[in-house]
């Protein structure tokens, strides 16, 4: 009998895959020094059996900071802190990309230097909070970045990326979505400037697009992914028409030749301030944007063993990233392959923050019994 599709190889770009589930990038908020710590490790390691890990959300410098207890990936001490994260999973047979990161003014003054004002497209602030020491508080208002200052965080970027490589990293994914700067740079509904980076849909894309291809320059576009949430409005980041806006941008996108676009087709994440936009405007636009690109694609989106399958059968996918499933069942890709029943779903009060292991590391794999 073949071996379905979900748990066969693959090569992405530059890097090998022992099966097509990759698990997502969530925010666990267990880093309170922003650098990974013992659990970190043990976290990413009991899931070594997806074939590729993304890594939570990861800043690209200071200034991208958001909230408390992410990691970082531009110091010394944090790029020394992934190392043993890489090497614990590698020594499992598992492969992982480290997700690159910039919050934009989804942030506090209390995170950024010297306590100033978060930076995006425009001085735009929205309905927006982030995890703060106080809770969930309203973040500050942003400054639009300068036009002298862009060169600077494309620079992030790349920084971070080499980084990454540094730090024994598989590839990195660019994160393009879910509000944060790059996003925020996207859509009109955030972006108002009216130099080379706003107005039209070439303009707006400009500067996802250098940060891109400064990532490539640095690492390689064969170990370089992106990830969007064209059909999502998350952190009170919208546009006016977002069909042709990801349209033209996964068109360039494919022109560059990436190890993958990972895209979000639906809500996953377990607390995003988010709202789809109806259904079956979402599900055209995404079918539109998906069309329009011609590299690996990488589907999202609570999607079940038998509607992976179903994607990978069809082309329309080459591989499936899985989201929440994986918070309490470190093994997931095991318990797929062997039509195992889930854990119990991991309690929303141990997303994030102070939760310490519990919720994070204490969950069972198959054969083993709850931790007390």
């Amino acid at each position: 009998m073949t071996k379905p599709l979900l748990f066969q190889p693959i090569t992405l770009g530059d890097v090998e895959l022992k099966n097509r589930i990759l698990m997502s990038p969530m925010t666990r908020a267990r880093c309170p020094e922003r650098i990974p710590t013992d659990s970190v490790v043990t976290y990413y390691a009991q899931r070594a059996g997806a074939g590729m890990i993304v890594t939570e959300a990861t800043t690209v410098s200071q200034q991208g900071d958001g909230s408390i207890s992410t990691p970082g990936i531009y110091t010394p001490q944090q790029v020394a802190g992934w190392q043993r994260v890489t090497a614990a999973v590698h020594e499992r047979g598992g492969r992982i990309a480290c997700q690159l990161w910039h919050t934009g003014r989804v942030s506090h003054a209390s995170f950024q230097p010297g306590g100033g004002a978060p930076v995006s497209a425009s001085d735009v602030a929205g309905e927006v909070v982030t995890f703060t020491t106080n809770g969930f508080e309203p973040t500050t208002p942003p400054r639009a970045l300068a036009l002298e200052e862009i060169p600077d965080v494309v620079q992030q970027f790349a920084d971070a990326a080499q980084n990454a490589m540094a730090a024994g990293f598989d590839a990195v994914e660019i994160h393009c979505g879910s509000g944060y700067l790059l996003d925020q740079f996207l859509r009109d509904g955030t972006n108002r400037r009216t130099d080379a980076y706003g107005g039209s849909i070439e303009n707006r894309c400009r500067f996802a697009l250098q940060v891109v291809d400064a990532v490539v320059q640095a690492i390689g576009a064969g170990r370089t992914g992106i990830r969007i949430s064209p059909m999502l409005e998350t952190w009170d980041c919208s546009d006016s028409d977002p069909v042709p806006l990801f349209t033209h941008f996964v068109r360039e996108l494919s022109r560059r030749e990436l190890a993958f676009l990972d895209l979000i087709e639906r809500n996953d994440a377990p607390m995003a301030v988010s709202d789809d936009i109806d259904a079956d405007s979402n599900e055209a636009g995404v079918a539109a944007i998906r069309a329009a690109f011609s590299g690996n694609y990488i589907a999202n989106g609570s999607y079940s063993r038998e509607g992976a399958e179903e994607a990978l059968q069809s082309g329309y996918a080459v591989a499936v990233s899985f989201g929440r499933d994986y918070l309490s069942n470190p093994d997931l890709a095991e318990r797929l392959a062997a039509g195992a029943a889930l854990n119990a779903p991991a309690e929303a009060v141990d997303y994030y923050g102070d939760g310490g292991d519990k919720g994070y590391i204490d969950f069972p794999a198959l054969g083993e019994s709850a931790a007390e």
